[in-house]
């Protein structure tokens, strides 16, 4: 129901910074939750950051203080600040978006390939 497509990821030197950004299209949908997860090879999905139409965020505990997630006031585009990037932090971003109308949906980006290099 709704199509995101991420921007942003690219290599980049350990302490610098990113901003990822992710937008949303489709005929008719309403985001209700939107959020960026990452997966580094060999391991499985993580959660990232997450944000509500309240505004009300979580973070996982590795970016908290480092990273800081945003939305537009449509909730049609949602953005991922990274700051003091880790080689840790190295892996394909995907953003996310659930709804509920005008039916429920769980939508995912291709992703974006981010590398921290030391």
């Amino acid at each position: 129901q709704v199509q995101l497509v991420e921007s942003g990821g690219g290599l980049v030197q350990a302490g610098g910074s990113l901003r990822l950004s992710c937008a949303a299209s489709g005929s008719m949908f309403s985001n209700n939750i939107m959020g960026w997860y990452r997966q580094a090879p060999g391991k499985a999905r993580e959660l990232v950051a997450t944000i509500t139409r309240g505004d009300s965020t979580n973070y996982a505990d590795s970016v908290k203080v480092r990273f800081t997630i945003s939305r537009d006031n449509a909730m049609s585009t949602v953005w991922l600040q990274m700051n003091s990037l880790k080689p840790e932090d190295t892996g394909v971003y995907y953003c996310n978006a659930r709804g509920s109308w005008p039916t429920s949906y769980n939508s995912w980006g291709q992703g974006t390939q981010v590398t921290v290099s030391s």
